[in-house]
Formats: structure tokens, sequence, C-alpha cells
């Protein structure tokens, strides 16, 4: 679409707002006709491929040298997927049938490259966007990023570029950058020798053997880890500060995730709820004798409400119900190879593994003030209406509902997005059609 830029070129040679904002900056500018789209974990590439489905192109900016980099460089090495795989698979691409009910991570990430080569994806890595906003006065977006390529001798240099496009999707998720408590003494006990690591370090429990380990966090990471470090030797202790609801991955024969959506189509949400926490009692016990009380909420509406994901439960219960895991209330602080919990009690330690999760990072680099939240980096309106916000924005993967969510997202954005290219590729086709007709004689 030349005559978009054409357009822009006309705008910066006689607009001197545009001239200061525009020539006077040493990036180098690309024009891109179709949506960029910033991150590409599976929230992008769903986005991508939906886009191009529609005949949308799209470019896709990812800082980091892959694709779904929190998949293949920040995870654990046992992780799979917690849901089954029906539930995780991207828009328009199945996965193989030969892959297990829950597909390894390894699994997903070779789905996920087949993904993007089935559908020409390729993004360009090693791009982080460090500014993205609206201009009014050219009715685009401009999106700035930072790159290191190749320079003379050892060093790289930093090239800047600025993308000017009509509609920009967010997709770096909920996971972008990882959540760091702060505990009190932290400094004291990594000062003398104590090792402190978040699970996006995490790969296997085979280097912590025989150690004493306080993992922090008790959802479904934290769970995993605890049950990894036993299975290698080393002795966890696990941190639960907060009321969490701890469910059987599967119940009857069927996925626990499964059997509550099939359930929510007959039966309210509450009633489900109470089925749900009847069959967990009659699998797992009263887990509230092992430390790990209930909230007044059911799973699903505290998920609903608040966004709190319920643990799926793989084997760590056993482990804490045989003392291999050792459940241990809050922090008051730490000490040099210690810790202090808020009932007194005092351990010794060696490694404290952070299972405190992650946060976008939106607000950091996105300049507008209507559809994210400063706060939490998250859409202000709620599922499933915070995909959409105005001048062409939108954000994919934000749903607090995993990878159905982004999927879903992906499509509604798709579809907009298309409606929109086609209205403005017919109205400039007419009007560039227009133009060359000659006058009758």
């Amino acid at each position: 679409m030349e005559w978009a830029w054409t357009e822009i070129q006309g705008k910066r040679a006689h607009d001197p707002v545009i001239v200061d904002k525009m020539i006077c900056s040493s990036a180098r500018r690309v024009y891109v006709p179709g949506p960029v789209i910033v991150g590409a974990g599976p929230s992008g590439l769903a986005m991508s491929a939906c886009l191009r489905e529609k005949g949308v192109p799209s470019i896709i900016l990812e800082r980091s040298n892959c694709i779904a980099s929190l998949w293949q460089l920040k995870t654990y090495d046992r992780l799979c997927l917690h849901l089954p795989k029906q539930f995780c698979e991207l828009p328009l691409m199945s996965f193989p049938k030969n892959f297990p009910i829950y597909p390894s991570k390894q699994q997903f990430v070779k789905y996920l490259e087949n993904y993007a080569e089935a559908f020409g994806v390729k993004p360009l890595f090693n791009e982080t966007v460090k500014l993205a906003e609206f201009d009014t006065v050219l009715g685009m977006w401009r999106v700035r990023s930072e790159s290191k390529s190749s320079g003379s001798g050892f060093t790289n240099e930093l090239m800047v570029t600025e993308y000017v496009c009509r509609w920009l999707v967010v997709a770096t998720g909920e996971n972008a950058e990882v959540m760091i408590p702060d505990i009190e003494g932290m400094g004291e006990f990594a000062s003398a020798g104590g090792k402190v690591v978040h699970t996006g370090s995490y790969k296997s429990g085979e280097m912590f053997k025989g150690r004493k380990v306080l993992v922090v966090g008790c959802g479904n990471s934290g769970m995993e880890v605890c049950l990894d470090l036993c299975h290698h030797g080393a002795r966890p202790y696990l941190v639960v500060r907060d009321a969490v609801h701890v469910l059987p991955r599967e119940m009857l024969g069927k996925s626990t995730f499964g059997l509550s959506m099939w359930l929510l189509k007959w039966l309210p949400m509450p009633l489900v709820d109470r089925f749900l926490l009847f069959m967990s009692w009659l699998v797992l016990g009263d887990t509230s004798k092992l430390g790990l009380v209930r909230p007044k909420l059911g799973p699903l509406e505290l998920k609903n409400v608040a966004g709190k994901t319920p643990v799926l439960d793989v084997g760590t219960l056993t482990k804490i119900k045989s003392g291999d895991i050792k459940v241990c209330p809050a922090i008051r602080r730490l000490k040099p190879h210690a810790v202090e919990f808020i009932d007194g009690r005092r351990e010794k330690l060696d490694v404290i593994i952070l299972a405190t999760g992650y946060r976008s990072n939106v607000p950091s680099w996105l300049k507008e003030g209507n559809m994210f939240s400063d706060k939490d980096g998250f859409p202000k309106k709620p599922f499933p209406d915070g995909w959409r916000g105005d001048n062409g924005l939108y954000a994919v993967g934000f749903t607090n509902r995993g990878l159905l969510g982004a999927s879903m997202d992906a499509r509604r954005i798709a579809e907009d997005i298309a409606q929109c290219w086609k209205a403005e590729s017919k109205h400039h086709l007419t009007s560039y059609s227009s133009s060359i007709l000659l006058p009758h004689t």
C-alpha cells in the first residue's frame, strides 16, 4: 500500500510538527502496511497466522532470539502442559495425533515451530520495543525498537528502527518480566553464600541434591518444582502464604478442566464448584490438614473474579503427605543460612527458589492511557471485552485464560482488522482507478 507511505512523505514535507518528530530523529523508519505485533510467543504466532488467513500481512517484533522464549528459555525441564492438548492448540492447526494428552515442554515448542513454519510466520528477532505511541497528526502508530547488529571489530552497534503502522497488536502477554518479592534479609542471605533463583532460571533439581531448598510460592510452578526437587534428592520446604485451591488433574477418568467446561454448559458455576470440591475431597482428602487451606470462593468463581488459577496436582500432595515436602507459613525474615517464619519457627537453609510468577511490562513501553492499566499492565476492561482499544490498538493473550483465551482474542482481532483492511484497500483502489480515467470526448 504505497499510497499510505506517499501520504506520510507528503505530510512530512509540509508539516513542521512531523518534521520535528520524525526527520530530526536518528531512527531508521519502516512503513508497515499491516499490523505490527509485539511479541513472538504463542499469542503473537496465533495473531499472525489468523491475519494471514484473512489476507492481511503483518510483522512480529520479538526481543529474544527465538519464538516462545518463555517456554524455551525460562521453564523447567519436566514441565508439561497442565491442560489437555485440545485446550491448548492455536487456531487453524491441531497438535499431532501421536502427541500425548499432556504434551511436554519440548513437544509444545516443536508444535509452535511447526506452526510458525506452516503459516510463514517469520518474526524479527532481537528487536526490543522501547516506545510505542499513537501519532495523532499521522493517524498512525509509531513503534520504536532497538536491536544490536554486528559492527566493526568485536562490538555490536545499536540500531534504532521506527515502524509506522495503522494497527498495533500487543502480544507480550501476562508473563513478560519476573516478579521478585521484597523479603527482609534477602540480601543478607545471599551475601552469606545462600543461593537465590527465580523459577525462570530453574531447570532441574539435580544440582540441589541433599540441600535444603525453600520454595516461595504455591502455584502450579511452585508445587511442581517441589516435586522435581524431591525426585532429585533435595529437601524442599514449601512456603504457603495464602489460601489455595488444589484439585486433582483428572476426575472420573477425564481432565478436571475438560469436565468443568462440560458441566458449565448445563449447571451454574457455584454448583460446579461444589462438585469439584467434593470430588477433590474424595481424591485428595482434606488439604487443610496439610497446611493448604482453601479460599472461601470456589475454584472456578475465584478464577473468574480474581484471575487466580487453581493448582492441578501431579503428585506433589503425595510427597507432602509423606513428609518429603514440608509446608511452611509466610516468611518473617531471612538470615544468613536460615529463614524465620511468622510462627517463630526457624530452619537452616541452603537455597531459595522464587516461584513468585511474572508480570506484564506493557506500561514501560506503550504510551497510552485508555486501554491498559498502569498498575498491572493488563487491559482495563475485563474478559471478554479487553481485546480492542482505540486507534487500532489491540491486546492478545491478556485474558487470564491461557492459550484458549489467547486463541479467542486472535480470531476476534484478525476479523476486526480484516474488515478495516478490505474496506480501506477497496476505497483507495477505487480512488486510484477514478484518478486515471480519461474524460469522454
